[in-house]
């Protein structure tokens, strides 16, 4: 049903972008995706992954109190390190959108993390000194994700007023990097479908996909 959601207690086959692995140990961080199959508007794609980034931020802002930024299209980052990531995977049939599923990982009582890192990653409990409830947090961040999901369908200011609000790279020089080509400029602003704006010598460009990056 619309709405449907499943957490994995561990995945050692996870996958986040770029097909990049995300390995989860047993009862240390939250793996949930979330199963949406009404009223999805192809437009509003990236605008719910926004919001996805967002409800985690929010959740985590309101039970404790950690000073949350995002990172373009989909990191949520406390001190420059990764604490989440969300991916959407979607089936359609011609130009409809079927179902949407939002993988969402968050790194909440890890002690540490070993290997190497695009991001330097961190945890809820390194942040905090302590263990804490991933119960709490995981119901948190549905019932906000759940209003998102509204605001969305009513009109995408809001989300993209308060995700705007929370990341530091706009007005920074950014470098943004695909898998074919890279792109350098100023991080100008997102449009309204929550695309990238990039200010290069050139005019500004429209960016759908990439690595952002400080230059």
């Amino acid at each position: 049903e619309n709405g449907t959601t499943v957490l994995a207690e561990f995945q050692l086959k996870g996958r986040g972008r770029k097909d990049r692995d995300w390995i989860a140990a047993k009862e240390q961080g939250l793996t949930f995706s979330v199963l949406i199959n009404r009223n999805i508007d192809k437009n509003n794609l990236n605008i719910i992954n926004l919001g996805a980034s967002l409800a985690v931020a929010q959740a985590l802002e309101n039970l404790h109190q950690l000073k949350v930024n995002l990172k373009w299209p989909n990191d949520v980052l406390i001190n420059n390190k990764k604490i989440a990531g969300i991916l959407l995977e979607s089936t359609s049939r011609g130009n409809q959108i079927e179902k949407l599923v939002v993988g969402i990982g968050i790194n909440v009582n890890q002690p540490n993390f070993k290997g190497k890192y695009a991001l330097p990653p961190t945890s809820v409990r390194l942040e905090l000194k302590r263990a804490v409830s991933r119960e709490r947090l995981l119901s948190e961040v549905i019932n906000i994700f759940e209003e998102n999901l509204i605001q969305v369908g009513a009109g995408k200011d809001k989300i993209l007023q308060h995700w705007k609000s929370r990341c530091k790279m706009i007005g920074e020089k950014v470098r943004v990097q695909d898998e074919t080509k890279e792109e350098f400029g100023v991080f100008d602003d997102l449009d309204d479908n929550g695309f990238l704006i990039l200010k290069t010598k050139t005019g500004l460009k429209t960016i759908h996909y990439g690595e952002v990056s400080l230059r």
